[in-house]
Parts: structure tokens; C-alpha cells; sequence
């Protein structure tokens, strides 16, 4: 599917609300997470509103509420901003307790479109995978870069793995649910310290 001048306009938008942000402890530019999510969903068929809102789906939730949720509608449309909704847990400063959270958004997750699905199985594609990744470089260390902790992280990806495979199964959701499993297979054959 060819791109239009409208993504390149969404790039620019996210690079802009996201500059200065980085991946925790890592300190990778987090436009790298929303580029990946995009390639990702891209390479599951998403159509240009599905890829811009995978660019954009962390905007609201880390970068200004529901301003930003309006911009976002006026420059991209509806479509992208339901999309953006969806795969929102919180957009209020300070977020809701981490778990309450999750579970709100798990809560929902089933009876999400179609579009919500694939930009949320890309983005959690792209997390799990990049877990494993710093496993593998920090060890137990790791865990203490996310509210969650080890068991919570690994709670809420497996959930999610769970729900996706339950109402929109398929390629990439093997794959989300595959990734959760390695990095469940990995934690387990580590000796603890």
C-alpha cells in the first residue's frame, strides 16, 4: 500500500511530540519504538489510518491528553483518533495506579475494533521483543524499570497475548504470543539470584 504525504505528516508530528522522550533505561529515542510499531503493522497489511495511529498510538497517553487527542482528530481524522483511544490507558496526568490500569485496558481490549487490534498487537510485539532483547543484556536488573515489576509485566503481556488470541487470532498475534511465551521460557531457565 503506497504512503501518502499524510504519514509523512504524522512522522513529523510524532517526532515533534516525542523528541526529547526515551525508552526506559535504555535511553533508545522513543521514535524508534513508534516507527518499529508502524513497520510492524505495515507489514500486516495496515492501511495509512492504521500506520499513523501506530506512529501516534502512545501521543495521548505520554505526550498531552485530550489537547493532543484533538490535534490529532483535526490533522488525521476520526478514524485515527478512535484507533489512538483505543490502545490508550491513560490520558490524565498523574496516570491511575499501573495495575488498575492494565486491568481497565484488558477490561476493554476484547470488544475493540479491528484497527485497535492490530496497532496493540504491534506495539506489544515490538515491547515483548525488545524485553527479551534487554533481558538478555541487564538480567533481573531490568524489572525495575517498570511499575509492574517482573510479575506484573509478565502478567499483563501474557494477557494481553491471551485476549488477542482469543478474538482476532492470526499471524501477528502468533507472533505477540510466541514472544510472551519465549520470554516466559527465558525467566524460567534463568537461576535466580
Amino acid at each position: 500500500m503506497p504512503l501518502a504525504a499524510r504519514f509523512a505528516e504524522a512522522l513529523q508530528f510524532t517526532f515533534q511530540l516525542h523528541a526529547a522522550q526515551r525508552r526506559k533505561g535504555s535511553g533508545v529515542p522513543y521514535i524508534a519504538h513508534l516507527m518499529s510499531v508502524a513497520a510492524i503493522a505495515l507489514e500486516h497489511g495496515a492501511t495509512e489510518d492504521e500506520a499513523i495511529a501506530a506512529l501516534l498510538h502512545d501521543a495521548v497517553e505520554d505526550q498531552g491528553g485530550a489537547s493532543v487527542r484533538e490535534e490529532i482528530c483535526r490533522r488525521f481524522g476520526p478514524a485515527v483518533a478512535d484507533i489512538v483511544d483505543g490502545c490508550t490507558d491513560a490520558e490524565t496526568v498523574p496516570k491511575p495506579p499501573w495495575l488498575e490500569r492494565k486491568q481497565q485496558f484488558l477490561a476493554r481490549l476484547p470488544q475493540a475494533s479491528r484497527s485497535v487490534h492490530l496497532v496493540c498487537a504491534a506495539d506489544k510485539l515490538h515491547n515483548v521483543r525488545t524485553l527479551l532483547d534487554d533481558y538478555r543484556v541487564c538480567g533481573d536488573a531490568l524489572w525495575q524499570r517498570f511499575r509492574g515489576g517482573k510479575a506484573g509485566t509478565l502478567w499483563y503481556y501474557r494477557s494481553v497475548a491471551d485476549v488477542l488470541e482469543s478474538v482476532r487470532p492470526g499471524p501477528l498475534v502468533d507472533k505477540v504470543a510466541r514472544a510472551v511465551a519465549e520470554l516466559e521460557r527465558l525467566l524460567a531457565a534463568t537461576p535466580q539470584e
